[in-house]
């Protein structure tokens, strides 16, 4: 397919200036290092030109693209798939058994796997799939690369893939040096980072709290945003579930995510805060890679992040493409600005006065059949509309699992809604229709 067709079906008008020149520079006979901030697009920058290299009727796998975390394989592996491009692809990822995803290689023969090391090195030892055919690796989020721990991983990797022609390295932040494991050769380095910090479509603040525990400091900041979708980071699992606990106990709606969360409970986490039904989110660092969250407002630093690559990635969630965000750094008296931001940041106010926690338009509904029961969003759309007297204007975000569905509903219509449905079935099959906890 040429890029006007991909582009169609993914409806979008045009590539920005970084696509272009990575496209250009891919379709050129040597490596690729892509440096650009988080937001720009990168993902699609190096699917397109991918995608169009791929090539019809040629058996095994033919590019893999490594990433650091679960959430940013399923992304690009729905941004591949959203390009209709007619290859197959799959994700693999740890935390659910690696013998479903075998099955579904099998089923599938897929030309593209977007995986986590740990795991693609897991289906290497099984000899799940054949690494002779892989020609092409893209290394999303390189830098992280060079963590400890991360980095044996990586080097087993690669020194399994023995015919690659293409390497292509990305991330939003450069590194002092790049592993030799990559095995890069001829190499067109693009450069799209810029020395401006912070850009002019983030604004940053500072938060004065007048304890050291910034809990009620925090509070007051959530209730000043209102509905505003906002990312609070801390950094630590610990202090994820205290911050959480505290703002529950004054009745605000917020969820957590961090990696000692049960996939699941991640997952649900997520997708109650993308789809407006939970206006907060509280995370560690986990949140900080990966994450394409449409229309994230806010970013609260809790805890000061622990270097300025880490503050790059945290605010990089919000300010997205053309978008406009902000970032909070919460302070108390003994806390100074790091030395790499301004040291002249302006003071955000805090609300005064007794304070309401807000309320989301939105709540998510859990449907207890999916794709394996032949369930797809038409079928829920009607369901809801026929027998729940709903419209579509009450029905948001509809997202469909193996097993199971969400469905965001206008909070108004929930009791209503879950009376109605209650003991009625779906294409003829009982099954459980409830408000996601």
């Amino acid at each position: 397919m040429n890029t006007a067709d991909l582009l169609r079906q993914l409806k979008i008008d045009q590539l920005n200036p970084m696509q272009i020149a990575t496209a250009k520079a891919y379709r050129e006979d040597n490596d690729l290092v892509l440096l650009s901030p988080t937001g720009t697009g990168k993902t699609l920058a190096y699917l397109l030109p991918l995608a169009q290299a791929l090539t019809d009727g040629q058996e095994g796998v033919q590019a893999l693209i490594v990433v650091p975390s679960r959430e940013l394989a399923l992304q690009t592996e729905a941004v591949f798939k959203a390009m209709g491009t007619g290859f197959k692809a799959m994700s693999c990822y740890g935390g659910r058994p690696a013998m479903d995803e075998h099955r579904t290689m099998k089923e599938l023969h897929p030309a593209v796997i977007v995986g986590t090391p740990g795991r693609l090195n897991d289906h290497l030892d099984k000899q799940n799939f054949d690494a002779s055919t892989v020609a092409t690796l893209v290394i999303d989020e390189f830098d992280k690369s060079l963590e400890l721990g991360f980095h044996d991983e990586m080097a087993a990797l690669v020194g399994r893939l023995p015919r690659l022609r293409k390497r292509v390295l990305l991330s939003a932040t450069d590194a002092e040096e790049i592993p030799r494991f990559t095995g890069l050769g001829n190499v067109a380095r693009l450069d799209f980072l810029t020395p401006d910090k912070p850009t002019d479509r983030l604004r940053l603040y500072r938060v004065l709290s007048p304890q050291k525990d910034k809990l009620e400091t925090l509070y007051r900041l959530l209730c000043g945003l209102g509905n505003s979708s906002t990312l609070v980071f801390v950094n630590y699992r610990e202090s994820a579930d205290r911050v959480l606990a505290y703002l529950r106990s004054l009745k605000f709606p917020a969820e957590a995510y961090h990696g000692g969360m049960e996939q699941p409970d991640r997952e649900r986490s997520l997708y109650k805060f993308r789809n407006g039904s939970c206006p907060v989110l509280v995370s560690t660092d986990l949140a900080a890679r990966g994450l394409d969250i449409a229309g994230l407002e806010h970013v609260v630093h809790y805890h000061l992040p622990s270097s300025e690559e880490a503050f790059i990635h945290r605010n990089g969630r919000t300010a997205r493409w053309e978008a406009t965000g902000s970032a909070f750094l919460l302070l108390h008296a003994e806390e100074t600005l790091p030395p790499y931001l301004p040291q002249d940041l302006p003071s955000y106010d805090l609300p005064e006065g007794p304070l309401k926690p807000v309320k989301p338009r939105w709540g998510t509904l859990y449907i207890g059949k999916g794709k394996k029961d032949k369930v797809g969003k038409g079928d829920i759309l009607g369901f809801l509309c026929k027998k729940g007297a709903l419209t579509a204007d009450d029905i948001g975000q509809i997202d469909v699992k193996e097993h199971f569905a969400y469905v965001a509903v206008k909070r108004g219509k929930l009791k209503q809604l879950l009376t109605l449905v209650r003991n009625e079935k779906i294409k003829g099959m009982k099954t459980v229709v409830e408000e996601a906890r």
